[in-house]
């Protein structure tokens, strides 16, 4: 069974598939144990990215148990637990991917998106994007690190040595990137939607400095601020929110539109940076982080058949942390 988007805001649909997909040269045949339910399905589903050209089953925080191994393919067994990211296949070829710099590669394929995801009771993966995950994590609680905690960690290391950061956003990419922030000293504020009162106590419960709306100024100015919320009205807001040499990082793969602001608040070589995707050395380390670092890992369990009302709850604002599909 698999949930299907087949036309931008409609429901998905469930479907029933007459056999179990065979993983071709090169790919995993896995039997999803547990997917995550990021923002960027949700902007998949509403529109705010199109559609391949053609139905596609959402999801890409794949946590999987292998049960076929393709052509070509070594380094796992079958039985093995294993993790599937957004990033789901690149051409290995072009000055970025011979760069390491594959996050950019200009003929990437996306999991959930132009390839099949994890909203589904069996998935393909290419093996060149399949993570090992940390043991001390239940399948639902690893779900979460394959995209809000990969993701979270490229916007953090992209921020720098910021001893007081700022998240924006306070999710489930937020919720994991404090706790390593905090275990690594810095002084975190959490900026939550105005009047979240949920949000703001999961966020002092992880040891962050100050919890508030996005509407309030922080108690003192930031060092750096991580923008996970897909909101362009935030980037004026960090930037008043950081002093002179500070960095705004966006972290969304989607935002709406960024108001003109005063050039005051860019002077002072403030920046303003963007983070696409994930590369398999920010997947190889930050699974090694986060086996290091007990991450307490706040998800809200639905089962597969539920997963309109699982986007409905992220659309909405009624989760505390992560949502996770479970077949």
């Amino acid at each position: 069974m698999a949930m299907r988007l087949e036309a931008a805001g409609r429901p998905l649909q469930q479907v029933w598939r007459e056999r179990r997909p065979v993983p071709g040269p090169g790919e995993v045949g896995l039997r999803v144990l547990a997917c995550g339910v990021c923002r960027t399905d949700l902007h998949l589903a509403d529109g705010d990215l199109p559609l391949p050209g053609h139905p596609v089953v959402p999801g890409h925080e794949i946590v999987g148990r292998v049960e076929a191994l393709g052509e070509g393919v070594t380094g796992f067994a079958l039985g093995e637990r294993v993790g599937v990211p957004w990033l789901g296949w690149t051409c290995g070829e072009c000055t970025h991917c011979r760069a390491g710099r594959e996050n950019l590669c200009e003929r990437a394929r996306f999991t959930g998106w132009q390839i099949d995801g994890g909203y589904a009771g069996h998935a393909l993966a290419d093996a060149r994007y399949v993570f090992r995950l940390p043991e001390r994590y239940s399948d639902e609680q690893a779900a979460p690190l394959l995209c809000a905690g990969l993701i979270g960690y490229r916007a953090y290391v992209m921020a720098g040595e910021s001893p007081r950061l700022g998240l924006y956003g306070f999710g489930a990419a937020a919720h994991l990137i404090a706790q390593v922030a905090v275990a690594r000293g810095r002084e975190v504020h959490a900026f939550t939607r105005p009047g979240d009162a949920a949000a703001q106590a999961l966020a002092r419960s992880l040891g962050v400095a100050w919890a508030g709306g996005s509407d309030e100024a922080p108690r003192a100015p930031l060092d750096a601020a991580l923008i996970f919320a897909p909101v362009g009205a935030l980037v004026p807001a960090a930037l008043r929110a950081v002093q002179p040499g500070g960095t705004v990082v966006c972290a969304g793969i989607h935002m709406s539109d960024i108001p003109s602001f005063p050039y005051a608040l860019l002077w002072g070589e403030r920046r303003i940076v963007s983070v696409a995707n994930l590369t398999r050395a920010d997947g190889d380390a930050f699974m090694a982080l986060a086996a290091a670092l007990p991450l307490q890992v706040h998800a809200t369990r639905y089962a597969l058949a539920e997963a309109n009302r699982a986007l409905a709850d992220l659309r909405e604002g009624h989760l505390a942390g992560a949502a996770v599909l479970v077949p």
